[in-house]
């Protein structure tokens, strides 16, 4: 390689290398937080609603918060009578169905999160019309719904 060369590819390297020196926020993929991303992105129900709609035209947005994988939020919606997770990265133009699996463990966190948000607190169950069998003092209590519609 001539000399020429060599200082090109050495200035573009040290112009190339002083943009991130300056910039340290265009190293990261999805926003260059360092540490607090709130501080620097933010996604509420309303806003997360307007983004999805195009997509999923009867999508009612019930939380948002930040997803376990960085730069990503966690929204869960509900869409036809039925609750559902995605995930919206902090460009708010990419959206994600599907698991988040933590690599080092193998813990699918998406399916850790659904079984969450679906789990029913029995002390808010409706008993008054309800058949009960056994001792209503039980240690263990198992409740089974015949057509809840």
């Amino acid at each position: 390689m001539n000399r020429k060369k060599t200082v090109l590819i050495t200035l573009i390297f040290l112009v190339v290398a002083s943009f991130f020196l300056k910039n340290p926020s265009a190293i990261y993929a999805f926003g260059g937080c360092e540490q607090d991303c709130l501080k620097c992105h933010t996604l509420n129900e309303k806003e997360a609603e307007a983004v999805l709609k195009p997509l999923i035209p009867d999508i009612k947005v019930i939380s948002v918060r930040m997803a376990p994988a960085k730069g990503l939020w966690e929204i869960i919606l509900e869409s036809k009578g039925k609750k559902g997770l995605a995930y919206v990265d902090f460009s708010k133009e990419n959206i994600i169905l599907g698991q988040i699996v933590k690599i080092k463990t193998r813990e699918n966190l998406t399916r850790k999160r659904l079984i969450e948000l679906s789990k029913v607190d029995f002390a808010k169950i409706p008993l008054e019309r309800a058949l009960l069998l056994g001792r209503s003092d039980a240690k263990f209590k198992i409740a089974v719904f015949d057509d809840p519609d």
